[in-house]
């Protein structure tokens, strides 16, 4: 993460310090105030990066020092957390009324969300999202699409036009991973270790050297959270550092997150080259999916950017494809055909599809498709 420069705003000096040496640890410039009116000057004049207020200063309400840095040309887009005595539910939601992006309650779990909130809101730019490898992102809107196998069955894809490419697949799905099993990989580095090692020792060429490939998929796994509990443990704080490393080891970078839509996943979507939506053919997941692009567009995503698979593997009943175009209003850019037991064949064997069913119709779709969406990231990192 690039140095940043932090204004700390609260009255407590004791917590002020505990939430300072946090960031001067991760070579972050920190400035500190003791009042609000002290933290509007030193907001105007020494222009930080990122403001942390506890809105429960006595001088200066949170809420009002929000409105005037939301009112000035200086801060009016600077980014504010409030981190609070004041665990209410009220004043989380006056203070986000009155201009903060987040809302942390000081309490033993407060320095994580901290961090993870930093890194989402200051650590990604639009520089870092051009460095490195085409990133892809894999999505759903509800559980059963087959997000997971058609992630793994894309980035296998992309080896036989472009063999020479080294390719990394990173499982992000939450609380349990899922393309672990679908390979066969059962080793026991994961999203939840590497997140847990050091920066300085899981940099570029620590992924480069150290991330399992798994030959019959020709891509690199990074797998994931292998139960609920660990997933507990995930340093989100890491997970920006982590995807920029490997972006910079591998030309391609595949991310599952299955239906995990959240804080921690938001900022991957919104830097992603491509964004690829998987839609099965029962009419809620249209539905739900339809909702998702709503606010994913809302959030900044662009329509050229999103890649919309319409997978009928799993039956054959359910929603056309015109249908299913007209209720998302984006068009659908792959139709993978139903394929009866096949693909729960192909996962249970740890085969990708293609090898397992060379000659079948999908096969082909698939390799289509990757060589597509491959091309068309490649065109919008251009841009």
């Amino acid at each position: 993460m690039p140095e940043k420069k932090i204004l700390i705003v609260d009255t407590d000096v004791a917590s002020r310090n505990f939430v300072a040496r946090n960031l001067l640890d991760q070579k972050f410039e920190v400035i500190q105030a003791g009042s609000g009116r002290e933290g509007l000057i030193f907001a105007w004049r020494d222009r930080p990066d990122l403001l942390i207020i506890d809105p429960t200063i006595a001088d200066l309400k949170g809420e009002e020092l929000a409105l005037r840095l939301r009112q000035d040309s200086r801060t009016s887009n600077l980014p504010l957390i409030a981190l609070s005595s004041d665990p209410g539910a009220g004043r989380m939601k006056s203070c986000l009324d009155a201009g903060f992006n987040e809302y942390i309650s000081k309490s033993g779990q407060a320095l994580p969300l901290l961090n993870e909130a930093i890194n989402r809101l200051i650590g990604v730019t639009a520089a870092t999202k051009k460095q490195g490898g085409l990133l892809i992102v894999f999505l759903s809107a509800k559980g059963g699409a087959g997000t997971s196998s058609m992630c793994a069955n894309i980035a296998m894809n992309i080896y036989p036009f472009q063999p020479e490419a080294r390719v990394a697949v990173i499982d992000m799905v939450l609380p349990i991973g899922s393309i672990g099993p679908i390979v066969g990989y059962e080793g026991s580095q994961n999203i939840v270790t590497v997140a847990d090692m050091l920066p300085v020792d899981t940099g570029p060429e620590f992924f480069e050297g150290q991330l399992p490939e798994m030959k019959p998929w020709h891509f690199h796994l990074l797998s994931g959270s292998p139960d609920p509990e660990s997933s507990n443990y995930l340093n989100v704080a890491r997970i920006w550092d982590i995807v920029a490393s490997i972006k910079l080891a591998y030309d391609y970078v595949l991310i599952d997150l299955g239906r995990s839509l959240s804080k921690i996943s938001l900022p991957l979507i919104q830097h992603a080259d491509l964004l690829t939506l998987i839609v099965s053919t029962d009419m809620s997941s249209v539905s739900l999916n339809r909702t998702l692009l709503d606010y994913l567009k809302a959030k900044g995503v662009k329509e050229t950017a999103i890649y919309t698979i319409l997978n009928r593997a799993i039956g054959l009943e359910g929603v056309s494809k015109p249908d299913a175009e007209r209720i998302l209003n984006v068009p659908i850019k792959a139709a993978i055909p139903y394929l009866g037991g096949n693909f729960a064949v192909a996962n249970n064997q740890h085969q990708p599809y293609s090898s397992k069913f060379p000659k079948d119709t999908a096969s082909v779709v698939l390799m289509e498709a990757a060589k597509e969406m491959a091309s068309l990231a490649e065109k919008l990192r251009m841009e």
